[in-house]
């Protein structure tokens, strides 16, 4: 019996070693695969930085003249709706116009070209040139933001079932 407890203490240390050897590798490999592709085990989406974007000018309005016609977007002009006229951003885009003299903002979509005069940054629809408190004036300094694509915020502005009649 004296031999069978010599070789089982014999081992037993045997175990520790090769249990925390086993540990050990498991720890460097990990690190030792982190450290060589960094970027495979983050997101992707952490990585990359999003802008925000804005621009600050000149908004004008545009009414009457044009209510019914087509705009860029092919749908009909209508004065009443909280639509506007940019040069480059994408049409539906949502943005933010803030009426930088009463800090009056509204939330408008892209539909349309414009507007003509290079000294302008955005040409808004009546209503929100009326929401922004400078229908009476025609030109009010401002600030447009980017809010986002269309199909990801026309369901949080106007959700299904509640939609505008036209």
């Amino acid at each position: 019996m004296h031999a069978i407890r010599r070789s089982d203490n014999a081992t037993r240390p045997r175990r520790i070693l090769i249990l925390a050897g086993a540990v050990l590798a498991t720890i460097l490999g990990v690190a030792g695969a982190q450290a060589a592709s960094p970027t495979e085990h983050l997101n992707p989406q952490i990585i990359v930085s999003h802008h925000h974007w804005y621009q600050v000018g000149t908004a004008s309005w545009y009414g009457k003249f044009f209510q019914g016609r087509a705009t860029a977007s092919g749908v009909p002009y209508d004065e009443n709706q909280l639509t506007c006229a940019h040069r480059t951003l994408p049409l539906g885009s949502v943005l933010r116009v803030t009426n930088l003299e009463n800090n009056r903002s509204v939330v408008v979509t892209v539909n349309d070209r414009g507007p003509v005069p290079e000294s302008r940054v955005i040409d808004l629809s009546h209503a929100a040139a009326n929401a922004l408190g400078f229908s009476d004036r025609g030109l009010a300094p401002v600030k447009v933001e980017l809010i986002g694509p269309s199909s990801e915020m026309a369901q949080l502005l106007m959700p299904a079932g509640l939609e505008q009649p036209r």
